[in-house]
């Protein structure tokens, strides 16, 4: 039994995987001004290339999820995560803007594969009683990416140049793809064929649609702040790159607490009376910001502790938002479920993107007014109340609303198995 908590050998490459994906897709942050530079395009353009790969992902997800339903899950993560690291090593050797923006597309269209399938393989392979937990892992991740993967590099392209970032993912990439090809079971293939009607069938649910638009609203948020972080913090205490990277290091930290802390507030308060807090101080540290900036310049130190505020607020939210589409999707949509609701984070994050870049270019001190406006938004969509005390927590043993984990097993007596199930 002691031996049981280590975590399984196959669990790494899936985390690492997840890690490099999203490492992949918001290093630019650190390096954005040295790569407009070296292309000779404005900083705004330079910053479309997280909105075009978050856009190739949004829209390659749910279309591979369906082409590859019947392709051994090992097999297409493996060939994956090989695309995606070629395209990361080759960026280097980029000739112009045009071309880094086609290696970006490659890079979208494997990481598309790479994440849902990290996510898919997750389920497959874990005990039912340590689904969860597996699960979190691999999410853990991506806010790793954010806290760890992001700064380490960025410090790397201030010192060496941007094409040593997209080295760095390269690596992570290939890495992972070691890993995964020596300690992953193989002949594992999707339980059923999904078709385009399956993935569409979990928003039937008004409450699973509203949080949708929720999670496009508020990742479009913050990713219109972070995708131009550094030119903000450039224009209000001129931050440079080196300095940058101790940053994202600080509020990295903020962002791991605020995650930690919003997994025991969803447990204690639900992830509705989570989530309007999260996204309610969200609001406020941007506005804060925004104040800041017509007093600009401000000392670092005003700066540092908002830095903080804003990242754990930004990770709090993503707890309670999946927490509310696997209890209203429920177990048996779960997969499914999930396939859409990334799709819709890369969504929000290329429609930040797009909307941070127009504040960039009439001014950056207009970006935390529209990361404050855009969550603030996604307030609104927020369902007013519960439809059941204990709805909005997974009992033990599955997380879709009380239904068993496996249909096989016996029904205590009095479960209403259709009402649960429709949850």
């Amino acid at each position: 039994m002691r031996g049981s908590r280590l975590p399984p050998p196959w669990l790494l490459p899936l985390v690492l995987s997840a890690f490099a994906v999203q490492t992949d897709d918001f290093v630019i942050i650190g390096v954005l001004p040295a790569i407009a530079s070296a292309m000779s395009v404005s900083e705004a353009a330079a910053g479309q290339l997280v909105t075009v790969y978050s856009l190739v992902y949004a829209l390659a997800a749910p279309l591979w999820a369906v082409l590859f339903a019947r392709v051994p899950q090992r097999r297409a993560l493996l060939c994956a995560l090989a695309v995606f690291a070629a395209a990361n090593v080759a960026a280097p050797l980029a000739d112009g803007y045009l071309t880094l923006t086609a290696l970006r597309v490659l890079a979208a269209l494997a990481a598309a594969v790479v994440l849902p399938t990290a996510l898919a393989l997750a389920s497959t392979l874990a005990p039912p009683e340590r689904r969860g937990r597996h699960l979190a892992a691999v999410m853990t991740g991506l806010t790793g990416a954010v806290l760890l993967g992001v700064p380490l590099g960025t410090w790397i392209g201030s010192l060496w140049g941007w094409p040593a970032t997209f080295a760095f993912c390269g690596v992570l990439g290939l890495v992972a793809l070691a890993l995964a090809a020596r300690t992953l079971p193989g002949g594992l293939v999707e339980e059923e064929h999904r078709t385009l009607s399956d993935l569409v069938r979990p928003l039937v649910d008004r409450t699973v649609a509203a949080v949708l638009v929720i999670t496009v609203l508020t990742v479009a948020g913050n990713l219109a702040f972070q995708t131009y972080v550094a030119v903000v913090l450039a224009g209000l205490s001129g931050v440079t790159p080196v300095v940058l990277g101790v940053l994202l290091v600080c509020s990295g930290i903020g962002g791991l607490l605020g995650a930690q802390a919003s997994g025991h507030l969803v447990d204690r308060f639900g992830p509705l009376r989570t989530l309007r807090g999260s996204v309610t101080l969200f609001c406020l540290t941007m506005s804060a910001l925004a104040l800041l900036w017509s007093t600009a310049p401000v000392p670092l130190w005003a700066v540092v502790p908002l830095l903080v505020v804003w990242s754990a607020a930004a990770w709090a939210v993503p707890p309670s938002l999946q927490t509310l589409m696997l209890d209203r999707a429920g177990t048996r949509a779960a997969s499914r479920a999930v396939a859409v609701h990334s799709a819709s984070v890369y969504v929000g994050a290329a429609l930040g993107g797009v909307l941070g870049g127009a504040a960039v270019a009439a001014s950056p001190g207009l970006v935390p007014v529209v990361a404050a406006v855009l969550a603030g938004l996604g307030l609104l969509f927020v369902p007013g109340r519960r439809r059941s005390p204990t709805r909005d927590r997974p009992r033990a043993g599955g997380a879709g609303g009380g239904r068993p984990p496996h249909p096989r097993r016996a029904r205590r007596p009095g479960t209403g198995r259709h009402r649960d199930g429709d949850r």
